[in-house]
């Protein structure tokens, strides 16, 4: 079932689990090699897959990120799929078509493999938001089973914009090159900005996967800073909780 929403700036937003697991053999790795200098111990990580539903007064609805996808989702080889965002969703009262906008955060494939069902676009009357230099970067099973199906709903953006109203997304890049995280008034959803709370605490920590290592560490210690002086809320994608108060965790 999904987790309670909140409201942040009149916007419903409701974390949806797509699923919970480790990473499956094909990439998993003791967690002091994933997370290199975070002084983490070498047990089991655990990944919630988190997407966000959000439904403002005017009944407009947005998706951030579509989770791991299908069995034969481009996720299989590592995550544990099927994803089960459309039963999330179903729980939440809304269907595939109700969908206005779809923002991917970015192209890995246990964020976006969710948009795609039998080679067709899932949400068939949404726009899907995604960063110029993330679909210039698109390779492979993620290029073919997922960008060319959406190609002909898919709206580019380069650089911050609003995507809807109130919604506006922010490039932060490293992660993937055209990686970018979503605002709402005070609620960030970072996507993969940080998926550790290793790196809540020293942002300079790196992750294996980071496409580039040192940009993503240097776009998460400005990002997270800011984030920090204006008190946000976080919206992460792999914690457990999914709703993280910075404000709250500076006062402690």
């Amino acid at each position: 079932m999904p987790h309670q929403p909140r409201t942040i700036s009149g916007v419903e937003v409701t974390p949806l689990c797509d699923a919970v697991g480790p990473m499956g053999p094909a990439i998993r790795r003791p967690l002091t090699e994933m997370f290199p200098g975070g002084g983490l111990a070498d047990e089991p990580w655990i990944l919630h897959f988190h997407c966000y539903l959000l439904r403002d007064r005017a009944g407009r609805v947005t998706l951030v990120d579509t989770g791991i996808g299908a069995a034969d989702s481009p996720a299989s080889s590592w995550a544990p799929v099927p994803g089960t965002l459309p039963g999330e969703l179903a729980a939440a009262g809304v269907e595939p078509a109700d969908v206005d906008t779809v923002i991917l955060t970015h192209l890995h494939s246990d964020h976006a493999s969710g948009a795609v069902a039998d080679g067709r676009p899932l949400f068939e009357n949404a726009r899907y938001v995604l960063q110029q230099a993330e679909v210039d970067a698109a390779h492979g099973a993620m290029l073919d089973q997922i960008v060319t199906p959406i190609k002909g709903q898919l709206q580019v953006v380069d650089g911050d914009a609003q995507v809807a109203p109130g919604v506006r997304v922010q490039l932060a890049p490293g992660h993937t090159p055209g990686h970018q995280i979503v605002r709402l008034g005070e609620l960030a959803m970072t996507g993969d900005l940080v998926l550790h709370p290793a790196q809540l605490a020293d942002p300079t920590v790196r992750y294996v996967y980071d496409d580039d290592q040192a940009a993503a560490a240097a776009t998460r210690a400005e990002v997270l800073g800011a984030l920090r002086a204006e008190r946000a809320i976080l919206a992460t994608a792999h914690f457990s909780d999914p709703f993280l108060n910075l404000g709250e965790l500076e006062s402690r």
